[in-house]
């Protein structure tokens, strides 16, 4: 169930390679898009559109790990199953971590997650078309200017378990039943939801997109397209 916790490049060659967490980061241009086979890929695919990039959409089990650099932004897509069960899912975000800004929704949140030490536990009750009520608990640029609890749609039946979380990542959005629905890791440009922005249910979804979209110090004023 759980992946061999990774350790990502060093702070000093993260940033010579790639500009690692610490440099500023440049509005989105191109974006890799990992299709984990979610019928409603197209949806997020829309989003980033719409946010002003250009998405570039390769299934999972076809990504070049290679070209990862060649993007602003890498951005994980839902998918049925399980994260190690999605291709070369694992090997993205191993990559990517450091190297470009990472954004995991649901299966890519939990790959996340497990790559970098966490485990998966399966809900009692499925959450699939839920609306719930989510609570950001740590300050996070994603969120800004939305309303506080926001609305998210939710589409799944595991959870990333809060008692595995490891320390190098940080719980920045609770649901109600204390599900976790966002987190990032502490030093690098990566972070999860566990909701679907994409979703009609997920009304602050585009804004949520725009966010990770834009270069360092946007966010307030918007990036625009």
């Amino acid at each position: 169930m759980s992946e061999a916790a990774f350790t990502p490049l060093e702070p000093a060659r993260a940033s010579s390679e790639a500009g690692g967490a610490k440099h500023p980061r440049r509005a989105a241009r191109n974006v890799l898009v990992v299709d984990c086979h979610d019928s409603f890929v197209y949806n997020l695919v829309q989003l980033v559109r719409e946010g002003g990039a250009v998405p570039h959409l390769v299934s999972c089990d076809e990504v070049p790990l290679d070209t990862i650099d060649h993007y602003d932004r890498v951005l994980l897509s839902p998918g049925p199953g399980l994260p190690g069960e999605s291709g070369r899912l694992f090997d993205v975000v191993r990559r990517a971590a450091g190297r470009v800004p990472l954004l995991g929704v649901c299966l890519g949140h939990q790959a996340i997650a497990e790559v970098f030490g966490g485990q998966l536990r399966q809900l009692a009750e499925v959450h699939h078309g839920v609306a719930s009520e989510c609570q950001v608990v740590a300050d996070d640029g994603l969120f800004a200017g939305l309303p506080r609890p926001f609305v998210v749609g939710r589409y799944h039946s595991w959870v990333v378990d809060r008692d595995t979380l490891p320390a190098c990542l940080e719980i920045t959005a609770l649901s109600a039943d204390g599900a976790i629905m966002a987190l990032r890791h502490r030093t690098l440009d990566v972070c999860g939801v566990q909701f679907h922005p994409e979703s009609i249910l997920t009304p602050g979804g585009s804004t949520i997109m725009n966010h990770w979209l834009c270069a360092e110090g946007e966010v307030e004023s918007g990036c625009g397209g």
